[in-house]
């Protein structure tokens, strides 16, 4: 399984995202310009030039004519994907730690931190008709959060509500008609630094700082199951077409430098979603993987490291023979 070798960014990645389709690949760094590649040949497209600091999240929306930047420089960009350009321009008190569009994309959602004497903020904007302008529109909904701050966010495909992960382990689930709290639960804890649905959007799957990532149901939040490893889980992802779980994680930046890649632990590792029980490795990044994906065909992979490298893995024809004997 020999991976394509994205390299078009200077610092660590934050993220990365397909589109709907999956020809795309979008990803966002810790350098100011998120990139988008074809995913087929690992061909950079482009790169979206405008911010000022860190990049911590983005999204693409359903049709890919949207793509959304939440960075450090404390502002949330819309982007035209077509063309690069820079359509829309929120100016925030904080830096934007998640941002994500609607099912429907026709509002979005980003929360700030927790900075700067500011309070960590949720909210929901419509981005149906952007221009210069919405820099002065006020928010459909502001919800302020009381407590530890959201690291990660997730919107349900009727529109209706947003489970949010944050720094203490808790997972909320809020009701967009009202802005309140409907459901919470502390299965983690520490901090979520990520959570994505399944396919159809039944279930979600978390990773948390506290070395595991859990799969979780999307209505009542009830646990299911849990993925155990040894090093804190930055990114974990569900696969379209099997039931496989990938997550990907190793020690924190701070501390790889005191100890080799082959200590790092700075693998993929493959679950089984049912049976929780590990069926394989990938290796190949120097330095924890930071985002973890899978094509929307299930029929590959992609990680994203503290080195800086997207690598995007097609699957053997054995990963599609293997089935566990039970």
């Amino acid at each position: 399984m020999k991976p394509l070798m994205l390299q078009g960014h200077e610092r660590a990645i934050t993220q990365i995202k397909y589109n709907r389709e999956g020809d795309l690949l979008f990803s966002s760094s810790k350098d100011n310009k998120p990139n988008v590649w074809y995913s087929l040949n690992g061909e950079r497209l482009g790169s979206f030039n405008g911010h000022q600091g860190a990049v911590w999240c983005i999204d693409v929306d359903w049709t890919t004519t949207r793509f959304l930047s939440g960075a450090g420089d404390n502002t949330c960009k819309i982007w035209d994907c077509e063309t690069g350009k820079e359509i829309g321009n929120i100016v925030t008190n904080s830096s934007v730690r998640t941002c994500m569009f609607s099912y429907s994309a026709n509002m979005a959602v980003y929360t700030t931190d927790k900075a700067m004497k500011q309070p960590c903020e949720m909210f929901i904007i419509d981005v149906r008709n952007v221009d210069e302008s919405i820099s002065h529109q006020d928010p459909i909904l502001r919800i302020p959060i009381n407590g530890p701050r959201v690291s990660s966010i997730l919107w349900d495909n009727l529109d209706e509500s947003i489970i949010t992960g944050h720094e203490n382990g808790e997972i909320i689930t809020w009701d967009l008609k009202t802005g309140k709290k409907m459901n919470s639960v502390k299965e983690h804890d520490s901090l979520i630094n990520d959570m994505q649905w399944n396919k159809d959007a039944t279930m979600f799957i978390t990773a948390s700082k506290d070395h595991t990532a859990k799969l979780f149901d999307a209505e009542s939040l009830a646990l299911l199951k849990t993925y155990k490893t040894e090093r804190p889980v930055n990114s974990a992802a569900i696969s379209p077409i099997a039931e496989h779980v990938v997550v990907g994680g190793g020690q924190d930046a701070m501390d790889v430098t005191t100890t080799s890649a082959r200590v790092g632990k700075f693998d993929s590792r493959f679950f089984h979603m049912v049976f929780e029980e590990e069926f394989g490795r990938v290796k190949g990044h120097f330095g924890p993987i930071n985002s973890v994906a899978f094509h929307p065909d299930g029929k590959s992979y992609s990680s994203g490291g503290e080195d800086g490298y997207v690598r995007v893995h097609n699957f053997d024809s054995s990963y599609f023979e293997y089935n566990l004997d039970y």
